[in-house]
């Protein structure tokens, strides 16, 4: 069945990859990018994909939750189902690591965005809808007061390793709350130190092969495998569902960390 497919941070990457892959399956594929130079160039590569269904895109910078909701309205206004939301568009090194509203980047873009799109987008995705939630083996106890932004995080990877945890977290809780009524919502990490534009940036290597972010994204996307993963985390470096960070099975942190995420939109 052809399915209809968002993915964020399309535009380079397992994104990217990831979106080609399920536009060879025949899906119809919504590309989401923040430079339009580069979405343009993306949706060529995915329209060229043999097979493929419709592609659409949409332009919107996730550090902006206002832009966030302007991107959510488009999507409701051209579409009145969604099958598949894939929060993949995330970020660990920048020069410009707070934004306007003196929040920290990562936070935003990795942990609130997603959470603001997918809330707004829930109504299309109903009950039979799957929401893949970007995690990463980085994983670090989350400051609440650095999530609000009342205090600096001076290591890029502990803020990075934070936000990770901190999607992960409210992946479990929405699942949760949702039940029955709500989407599948997994936190898959695609793989560690795969070749990606942030990998590169970040360490400074190559990484590895792409493809395996890509493969694990598609098959939490639509197989079988993950129909009843919800609430789960799948870690792609040891192949199965795992446990996340030891602080995700604090009921009360995640509570915090969601009402925190809450306050902010």
């Amino acid at each position: 069945m052809i399915k209809t497919i968002l993915i964020t941070g399309a535009t380079d990457g397992i994104g990217l990859e990831t979106s080609k892959l399920l536009a060879s399956q025949g899906h119809n594929i919504l590309l989401h990018g923040r430079n339009a130079a580069k979405l343009e160039n993306a949706t060529v590569q995915v329209q060229g994909v043999e097979g493929v269904g419709n592609v659409e895109t949409y332009l919107a910078d996730l550090s902006n939750l206002k832009d966030v909701e302007k991107f959510a309205d488009e999507v409701v206004a051209n579409h009145t189902s969604l099958d598949v939301l894939i929060n993949n568009a995330g970020i660990f090194r920048t020069s410009s690591p707070i934004t306007e509203d003196g929040f920290d980047v990562r936070f935003v873009v990795n942990t609130v965005a997603p959470y603001l799109l997918t809330k707004r987008l829930l109504p299309l995705l109903g009950g039979q809808g799957r929401v893949v939630n970007l995690s990463s083996a980085a994983q670090a106890p989350v400051n609440i007061a650095a999530l609000k932004g009342e205090v600096r995080v001076g290591d890029e990877f502990s803020a990075y390793a934070q936000s990770k945890l901190a999607i992960t977290m409210w992946t479990q809780k929405l699942a949760r709350d949702l039940g029955i009524d709500g989407p599948m919502l997994v936190a898959v990490n695609p793989g560690s130190m795969l070749g990606s534009k942030m990998v590169t940036e970040g360490f400074g290597v190559s990484g590895g092969d792409i493809g395996i972010g890509a493969d694990i994204l598609a098959r939490a996307s639509l197989s079988d495998e993950f129909a009843d993963a919800s609430g789960k985390y799948y870690d792609n470096d040891s192949h199965r569902f795992a446990a996340p960070h030891s602080e995700a099975a604090n009921g009360a942190k995640v509570d915090a960390v969601v009402e925190a995420i809450e306050s902010l939109i």
